[in-house]
């Protein structure tokens, strides 16, 4: 079947799933495969559970008049939302960056929807198989698109913008994210700046913080729109941050000055798109992180700073020399091990442990493999398991606590144990 005929099928109910747990009553099942599982096997299951038609790529599979055998079931559902997006009169936002995509994404979110029916991509959805479901989410009454985009290597954000389509970038910043994959720094920078090379060639707009050299050397001869740092001003962190629209205050729930471009991202697009100020106020109050990002949680007996979804050099950088500025006692840090750093891993752990031992704080834990072969003074744990045995017995008590690490370690597990 070719695309413009499965479009049909789809703009009947514009419901898409691919997973059997989520299926949503007359939605195109898409059969995809992964390394452990093959999404043929539950087409039967999808369609007994109230999907309209089931799309698959292995002939041997079709057992129903309503399965739709495909070449390739992952290029078809690509191919089904570029498609889709081709379709739709709307403007489209896409970004990327190595640090505080989602955190941007949801309080562009939050500011758009002040103003427009928006769809913005769910949580980190943001891959060659999140960019099409996100975009097949937006329906004919959607007015304005978000779309996130991840990469951890060369030509992958050329591949969703090609997919997405575009009508205004914005890269949150350029750091040590996925070195391995993109091959250095250098690599990371030409890597998201692929971003901007379709936004280039197909004549749209960025919007851009004039505080980031790089971003401001990148797009000098693409249309832009500049942050107006006259307008949006920082005030400062007690510990979340506050800043000024205007000149009238607005008191965030986001702690760390790092993330007062992500704020500031969601103003300029609000003000950009003609939303209300005091909308926009509203909304930047009003957004509370959650998924183990930037998040404050007091327990019984310590404060936690938990930055635990991810982390590279540069966040934990940032956040360690943020956390150092804080008005607090007893402060400690418990570190967990960066990923997909390459050749530069060793380096760049390294360098993150003599950081923390430079800035005074009360306690550093290392845990992990690679923070376990650092030279360091303080206590390190090969693995999560020590880390927990000499918490029982040594319990904090009291402590203000930063908490960060990349995904893999799964460091919001300490929550229960302080």
């Amino acid at each position: 079947m070719d695309i413009p005929k499965l479009y049909e099928l789809y703009k009947t109910h514009y419901l898409v799933t691919t997973d059997t747990r989520a299926i949503s009553q007359n939605s195109l099942f898409f059969a995809l495969k992964g390394e452990n599982f093959n999404g043929n096997n539950f087409a039967e299951k999808a369609l007994a559970l109230g999907a309209r038609f089931a799309i698959i790529d292995e002939e041997t599979y079709q057992t129903d008049e309503r399965m739709i055998l495909v070449t390739d079931v992952l290029q078809t559902l690509q191919k089904l939302a570029n498609y889709h997006r081709k379709q739709l009169q709307l403007p489209i936002i896409g970004l990327t960056g190595s640090n505080g995509k989602t955190t941007s994404k949801e309080l562009i979110h939050g500011v758009l929807q002040q103003k427009f029916k928006t769809v913005a991509t769910k949580g980190n959805l943001n891959n060659h198989i999140g960019v099409p479901l996100t975009l097949l989410s937006m329906t004919p009454d959607t007015e304005l698109g978000i779309v996130e985009m991840g990469a951890n290597h060369q030509q992958e954000i050329a591949f969703l913008s090609s997919i997405c389509e575009p009508d205004f970038g914005y890269i949150t910043n350029f750091g040590k994210a996925h070195l391995e994959g993109f091959g250095g720094v250098e690599g990371v920078i030409k890597g998201k700046s692929e971003l901007y090379d379709f936004i280039r060639a197909n004549h749209k707009m960025v919007f851009v913080n004039p505080a980031d050299p790089i971003q401001m050397t990148k797009t000098s001869d693409i249309s832009r729109v500049l942050f107006d740092l006259e307008r949006i001003q920082y005030v400062g962190v007690n510990p979340f941050i506050q800043l000024s629209l205007d000149g009238q205050n607005i008191q965030t729930q986001l702690m760390g000055n790092y993330n007062f471009p992500n704020i500031a991202a969601a103003i300029t697009m609000g003000l950009h798109f003609g939303v209300p100020t005091d909308a926009i106020s509203k909304a930047i109050e009003g957004y509370v992180p959650q998924n183990n990002r930037s998040q404050i949680v007091k327990t019984a007996h310590n404060t936690l700073f938990l930055d635990a979804y991810n982390a590279n050099p540069s966040s934990m950088k940032v956040a360690l020399e943020n956390f150092a500025a804080l008005s607090a006692t007893h402060k400690t840090v418990i570190l967990g091990d960066m990923f997909e750093l390459g050749e530069d891993s060793a380096h760049e752990h390294q360098a993150i442990a003599d950081l923390a031992a430079s800035l005074h704080f009360e306690t550093i834990f290392l845990v992990g493999k690679n923070f376990h072969g650092v030279s360091t003074s303080h206590l390190s744990f090969e693995d999560f398991e020590s880390l927990k045995i000499h918490l029982s017995k040594h319990p904090f008590q009291n402590k203000t606590i930063l908490i960060k690490g990349s995904r893999g370690m799964r460091l919001e597990r300490l929550v229960e144990l302080l």
